[in-house]
């Protein structure tokens, strides 16, 4: 089982990259973490009872009784990109700090209903909040956090905090847009690759184009420049869903936190069942029956693991695998490409650059 971005053995690069020596990862999410999460806790704390709790469950702050815990509380991609977007407006990473906190808020939101709707049991490597505290309380917290993304904006009170409001609640809508049509995709013998990707773009996409031009907007950027930054992050998030795709199937269940074959297991319409699907031959004929008879089948859930991997290797012999590791390092070159629209820092271009790289050959 494959246990990282990787092609029949062979590791995804991106198609451009930037010396390692010159950028720190590591720190770059570090400081996005560092500097955003004091004030996610101070956002979480104005929920009442028990959202307050079950937020902070969520977030990895406490564990199910309630007691402190160190859990993980994802990469901080989003909070990082945030900064940079202010400092490539010229403004200081801590102007971004307000909209790295309300993208994570609305990320959040999303996890939370997408877990109870997909009927996830695990996120992070611990039980998710609808398994934990129950489905009402994922829906109530979910809401919550969305309320107060758009809160933390309007209380600066500017006029580009009412422009980063705009963006957050235009990209918000979209996600939404994107998780219908994934559930909806669910129910079809076929989706085409387009309609795929335009559902990726909706509910992976619009999210991160809105965190690297969030800060940006804060800082006083014109909406030509903040469009430029969307460009980036919105093929960014292809990029990274096309990933995620593949570690829905292929992913180590140690580094996931997912179920193996997490995605075939709900039936996704993902890109690399999508894409074999089109592929045509007799893998892809094959898996196409095999799908068709899934759908209507009553025991679906008592499917054996060997069933499962012979359905993820049908998708590999139909090619479906290739496809969608050469749509990542595509979507990644056009990202990289949007950057040189932008009069920015080098530092900056390099750090997000980076970044870029990072999202593509990420091994969780």
């Amino acid at each position: 089982m494959s246990t990282g971005m990787e092609t029949r053995g062979e590791p995804v690069t991106p198609a451009n990259t930037v010396d390692d020596t010159t950028v720190d990862i590591a720190a770059l999410l570090e400081r996005g973490r560092t500097l955003s999460t004091p004030v996610l806790k101070a956002a979480v704390e104005r929920l009442a009872p028990p959202m307050d709790t079950v937020a902070a469950y969520h977030f990895g702050w406490i564990d199910a009784q309630g007691r402190p815990a160190d859990g993980d509380g994802g990469k901080a991609v989003r909070p990082a990109l945030a900064l940079l977007s202010a400092e490539a407006a010229g403004a200081a990473p801590e102007v971004g700090v307000p909209g790295a906190v309300a993208v994570e808020l609305v990320h959040n939101f999303s996890l939370l209903h997408d877990d109870l709707m997909d009927g996830d049991e695990q996120r992070r490597h611990r039980d998710t909040v609808w398994k934990v505290h129950g489905p009402a309380q994922a829906i109530l917290v979910g809401d919550a956090l969305f309320a107060l993304a758009n809160e933390l904006l309007l209380e600066i009170g500017t006029v580009e905090a009412g422009r980063a409001t705009r963006r957050l609640t235009t990209a918000t809508r979209k996600l939404i847009d994107g998780q219908a049509q994934d559930i909806s995709f669910e129910h079809r013998e076929r989706v085409t690759v387009e309609e795929c990707l335009e559902m990726e773009g909706n509910k992976t996409g619009a999210l991160l184009a809105c965190a690297v031009s969030i800060g940006a907007v804060l800082g006083g950027a014109d909406d030509r420049t903040a469009d430029t930054l969307e460009a980036y992050g919105y093929h960014l998030g292809l990029a990274f869903q096309a990933v995620d795709d593949l570690l829905g199937i292929w992913g180590d269940p140690d580094a996931t936190g997912k179920q193996t074959w997490s995605d075939l297991r709900q039936r996704k319409k993902s890109l690399p069942v999508v894409a074999a699907l089109a592929a045509g031959g007799p893998a892809s004929e094959r898996l196409g029956e095999l799908l068709a008879a899934d759908a209507k089948s009553n025991d679906f859930d008592t499917f054996s693991e060997q069933e499962f991997a012979a359905r993820a290797a049908l998708i590999e012999e139909a090619g479906g695998r290739d496809w969608t590791a050469q749509e990542a390092r595509r979507q990644h070159a056009v990202a990289i490409e949007a950057l040189n629209g932008v009069d920015m820092p080098p530092q900056v271009r390099a750090q997000l650059t980076a970044l870029a790289d990072f999202v593509v050959v990420r091994k969780r």
